[in-house]
């Protein structure tokens, strides 16, 4: 039982522990659960909407309905003007209790006044029927017709059917009633219909019918286009969108109860509105009082509904690809940026440790040597003086670490100055190596040094430059464990001069040679994580060169050992005058 308990908790430390350790993984599973799930299922939603709403057919529903309501009020607007029209010619129908001339002067004063009535009539059972036309029209044989055919058509219907129509019109709100026809001209059949109304001010137990006829050229003309026209602009200018298109057309012979229609006329534009083209209106609707017999019809212009909704189902599919596009890039982003933030704070973590190595590793050495000095331990000269230069020694490395240190915080603040002077780089590099001799030998390098004396002075920071030479030198001999050589030349070539540090150290891999100029970064070889450093030197080595106008360049090859070369401007002169401070950029 202990046993199985005891190995419960190793397994639950190792998880534990792995779960610590592995940082990118838990970014990982932060990242899919956190942002990765819900905005899939998001996506995954409004894919399945998308998908239903093209299934269902939503979008064409929603405006043919629309369509449906649009055509209602367009109907009532219609009828409405007609009405209008009409009783403002009721109001000024001649009494039946008038004489016959002055019933018919006042009904062609109408006519007169109307051009768009055609024809007015008016019948009372005691004094007979009346019926006038546009005298202008009568010229027309098939107006003539239609005249002829109307007055003897109302006078039948008014003698036998008189009473029962003005029951009929008594039970109405506006006391009129309307009868639609087609009648014969020139260019083919022409719409028009008739209103019959009840005069204002009569008993209602008088036999007295009234009634206009609109002219069927001016409904197809003037009536319907402009109230046609009127409609689409207020809608347009209320809703914007596609542009729409409506249509009046015969309707169904059978439905509209023929009126003398013959079925190769039926479903034929009567009138239409700017912007009609050919093929079916999207939703039509019967007229079913004023214009029986009519259609009205509507669709978009130069589009179809099914075409606007295959359209607006595919952007919305295309928006969706998108977004599923951008938040996988935003994901991947956001990884590769908390990455970097991740290892560049265990790079950080890493400098903290390996700087406080190198720090106490002197600061050891020089407190244990002082002390045994300190306590006369060290009785001969020679000891002595080699525990001097020990600590002398440990005193240079120590410096050398804090001003990388200061100077790559300076760098960072850009606040870092460089004090460029005339200066002697064959002497600066032979001083700098001649202190660095010692080291060297003790480490037990092969030195070799190739320095060019003719090379003229060159404005430099004098202390960047050694900076710069000691680092490279540092590296060669941390990182050189079987072939122990250390090379140094000073050159002129094409123009500029040329410093480079040769080893026969590890090498560098080839990915990794961009990357060692970075601050913090230290390569992937066993060696290098073996052998304590800051991760500093190359990055102020580049920083430095830069701000000389050169460039450090490194050839290397793993197992072989490397080449870093610092070019520096020889004839080239620095921007600043030389005595002024030079404030490094980024």
């Amino acid at each position: 039982m202990e046993a199985r308990s005891g190995e419960r908790r190793r397994r639950s430390d190792r998880l534990r522990r792995f779960w610590s350790g592995n940082k990118r993984i838990r970014l990982m599973l932060t990242l899919a659960l956190a942002v990765m799930l819900p905005a899939a299922a998001l996506i995954y939603l409004n894919f399945y909407q998308l998908k239903s709403l093209k299934r269902e057919k939503v979008l064409e529903s929603a405006i043919h309905s629309d369509f449906h309501q649009m055509l209602a009020i367009a109907e009532k607007q219609i009828n409405h003007k007609a009405y209008a029209t009409t009783e403002g010619v009721r109001d000024v129908f001649p009494s039946p209790d008038a004489e016959k001339e002055d019933k018919l002067l006042k009904l062609d004063w109408i006519l007169s006044k109307h051009p768009e009535l055609a024809h007015v009539f008016l019948f009372e059972a005691d004094r007979g029927f009346l019926f006038r036309s546009q005298p202008q029209r009568m010229n027309d044989p098939y107006f003539l017709e239609e005249h002829q055919r109307l007055e003897k058509t109302f006078r039948g219907w008014f003698t036998f059917e008189a009473k029962t129509m003005l029951e009929g019109l008594h039970k109405r709100k506006r006391r009129t009633s309307w009868i639609g026809e087609w009648g014969k001209r020139a260019d083919g059949y022409a719409y028009m219909t008739t209103a019959f109304f009840s005069l204002p001010r009569l008993s209602q137990s008088r036999m007295v019918i009234a009634g206009a006829t609109f002219d069927a050229e001016y409904l197809k003309e003037s009536f319907f286009p402009q109230m046609l026209d009127a409609l689409i602009a207020y809608k347009l200018g209320e809703d914007g969108g596609n542009p729409l298109a409506m249509v009046v057309y015969a309707g169904d012979p059978d439905d509209a109860g023929g009126y003398g229609l013959t079925p190769g006329h039926a479903n034929k534009p009567l009138a239409a509105s700017a912007g009609w083209t050919e093929g079916k209106p999207e939703v039509s609707r019967n007229f079913a009082d004023v214009f029986e017999g009519l259609t009205l019809g509507i669709k978009f212009q130069g589009t179809s509904v099914e075409a606007l909704g295959r359209s607006w189902v595919q952007r919305g599919f295309l928006a969706l690809g998108v977004l599923s596009l951008l938040l996988v890039g935003g994901l991947a982003l956001t990884y590769r940026s908390v990455s970097r933030e991740v290892a560049l704070a265990r790079l950080k973590s890493d400098f903290v440790s390996n700087v406080s190595h190198e720090l106490r590793t002197p600061l050891a050495l020089i407190r244990l040597y002082a002390e045994t000095l300190e306590l006369g331990r060290i009785k001969g000269q020679t000891k002595v003086e080699e525990y001097y230069r020990t600590i002398r020694t440990e005193s240079e490395r120590l410096t050398a670490l804090i001003n990388n240190i200061l100077d790559f915080s300076r760098i960072e603040a850009g606040r870092k100055e460089y004090d460029f002077r005339q200066t002697d780089v064959a002497e600066l590099v032979r001083n700098t190596l001649d202190t660095y001799r010692a080291q060297i030998d003790e480490h037990g390098f092969t030195f070799e040094q190739s320095i060019d004396s003719s090379i003229p002075p060159v404005q430099v920071d004098r202390e960047a430059i050694a900076r710069s030479l000691v680092n490279l030198v540092n590296n060669a001999l941390k990182y050189s464990d079987t072939e122990k050589f250390l090379g140094v030349k000073l050159y002129r070539a094409d123009g500029v001069l040329k410093l480079e540090v040769v080893d026969r150290g590890i090498g560098i891999a080839r990915n990794e040679q961009s990357k060692i100029f970075e601050k913090f970064y230290r390569a992937g070889n066993p060696l290098v994580h073996n052998t304590k450093g800051s991760g500093l030197g190359l990055s102020l080595v580049r920083h430095i060169a830069h701000a000389h106008g050169g460039e450090v360049e490194v050839e290397s090859t793993p197992g072989k050992g490397s080449t870093f070369t610092l070019t520096l401007p020889l004839d080239r002169a620095i921007q600043q005058p030389a005595s002024d401070a030079v404030r490094m950029a980024g």
